[in-house]
């Protein structure tokens, strides 16, 4: 298969600590400066709580508890990248909090790998793939 034949996808990059992930352009409806979460009692750990945005109640998940790292503060850069995905056939609008959001990135389906065994380290039931990216 030529190179011109391989599908590409968008994707939406942001920052957890060292790693870069990227989620892809159409599951993605906005980025927002980090703004008040309201916590919700008896929620799991990675579940920071709800935003309001223009009227509709949106939950904020952390995603570095999500996927096993360290919590650190935020900073002027972290973010909330807000998607719609899909639970049981149904689309859901979610919050993820980021520590940033770096660049829109075009990544080839043969750019692809899968998800590695890493362990306890990272939870890579998340994951789709690696993707190889030029520097």
């Amino acid at each position: 298969m030529t190179e011109k034949n391989v599908e590409a996808s968008q994707f939406v990059t942001f920052q957890l600590g060292e790693e870069l992930f990227g989620v892809k352009v159409h599951r993605t409806r906005e980025v927002l400066n980090l703004i008040s979460i309201t916590s919700v009692p008896q929620t799991p750990d990675y579940m920071l709580g709800v935003i309001n945005l223009r009227g509709q109640v949106v939950p904020v998940i952390d995603m570095r508890c999500k996927l096993g790292m360290p919590t650190v503060e935020a900073s002027r850069d972290t973010c909330i990248v807000v998607l719609e995905v899909m639970v049981e056939d149904e689309p859901v609008v979610v919050g993820a909090q980021a520590d940033a959001v770096r660049e829109v990135l075009e990544i080839r389906e043969d750019q692809i790998e899968p998800a590695p065994k890493l362990g306890s380290r990272l939870k890579t039931e998340f994951i789709h793939g690696m993707g190889r990216v030029d520097d």
